[in-house]
């Protein structure tokens, strides 16, 4: 009976180990990979050479598909993923609430593949003009920190403006029928909004942000499957090269999966920066910027050195 009692409680208790996100064997030699609707690594998945040349390793691959950044990064933090890709400010977010995570690589420069945008009509022709207005934005995104800057370049304070916090879909609705009078957002719902609703570009990223995207792993994962790292960076280095060398070919991919017309794919394409590049002490210069502009701010609870949660792999000179 004793026993039988024992093996009871050892299942109930490995029972809940799977539901509270403990590592299991299965996740132990697999890879999970969190995505966007579009990016780099969608096409990646669509092309299946990660999976082959992983399972020379004994790794699978497993994909779970997020509506932004700071909700990817919530999927890092609780353990439901191993990598992903954000833009810039969701990691600063991310590693102020504790996230264990590690900037891993990071895509070319963007700045236009973001903006805020107002409605064809609006009677508002600058940025200066938001002052008192409802903003909505995708809070701690990408566009977080473009609103910032653009804020302060134009003279204002954050406190200026009415930010209103939801996603991309619901404020895309807002947008539309009028309830905010101005939507901060990223491509492609940036471009479908511009060719679909004739949305008006207050200001993009151009002189104001750099609007990389960089590819993040949980510390844990990184440390302990390094070339694991290696190979899934090399393979979203040639996917880069591919989708420069053939933007064309790479909207008509992307178009359906997006649930939009070609043309509108081609114009996120040829806006996006491709590539998987080493963190150089300039782009970790400019996200300890980011970094200490949204502490400055209170919109995080601490000061944070971005230098210590970059991914160091065997035969590479720390960050100082």
């Amino acid at each position: 009976m004793r026993t039988i009692t024992l093996r009871r409680s050892l299942a109930a208790l490995f029972a809940a180990a799977i539901t509270f996100g403990a590592v299991t064997q299965a996740q132990a030699d697999a890879l999970r990979i969190g995505y966007q609707k579009y990016g780099t690594l969608v096409l990646l998945k669509a092309k299946g050479t990660l999976e082959k040349r992983l399972a020379a390793q004994g790794i699978d691959v497993k994909w779970t598909e997020f509506p932004g950044g700071p909700q990817l990064l919530e999927g890092l933090n609780v353990g439901a993923i191993d990598f992903g890709v954000t833009g810039e400010t969701p990691p600063v977010f991310a590693q102020a609430a504790g996230a264990d995570l590690l900037y891993v690589a990071h895509e070319p420069p963007a700045p236009s593949s973001e903006a805020i945008l107002v409605q064809k009509d609006s009677p508002i022709r600058s940025v200066a003009e938001l002052k008192g207005k409802k903003v909505a934005l995708n809070k701690g995104s990408n566009v977080h920190y473009l609103l910032v800057r653009a804020l302060q370049d134009a003279g204002l304070q954050y406190s200026d403006i009415q930010s209103v916090y939801l996603p991309p879909a619901d404020a895309r609705a807002a947008f539309e029928r009028g309830s905010v009078d101005a939507w901060v957002i990223w491509d492609p719902f940036q471009a479908a909004a511009e060719q679909q609703l004739q949305a008006r570009t207050l200001r993009d990223g151009k002189g104001l942000v750099d609007n990389h995207q960089f590819y993040l792993a949980a510390r844990p994962y990184a440390e302990k499957h390094p070339q694991v790292l290696s190979t899934l960076i090399d393979e979203i280095r040639q996917v880069g090269d591919e989708a420069r060398a053939d933007p064309q070919a790479v909207a008509k991919q992307v178009a359906p999966l997006l649930g939009l017309p070609e043309d509108i794919a081609l114009i996120t394409v040829k806006r996006q920066g491709f590539g998987a590049l080493p963190l150089s002490p300039e782009v970790v210069a400019a996200q300890q910027k980011i970094a200490d502009a949204f502490s400055d701010l209170k919109l995080i609870p601490k000061r944070l050195r971005i230098a210590d949660v970059i991914w160091n792999p065997p035969g590479k000179v720390a960050q100082q």
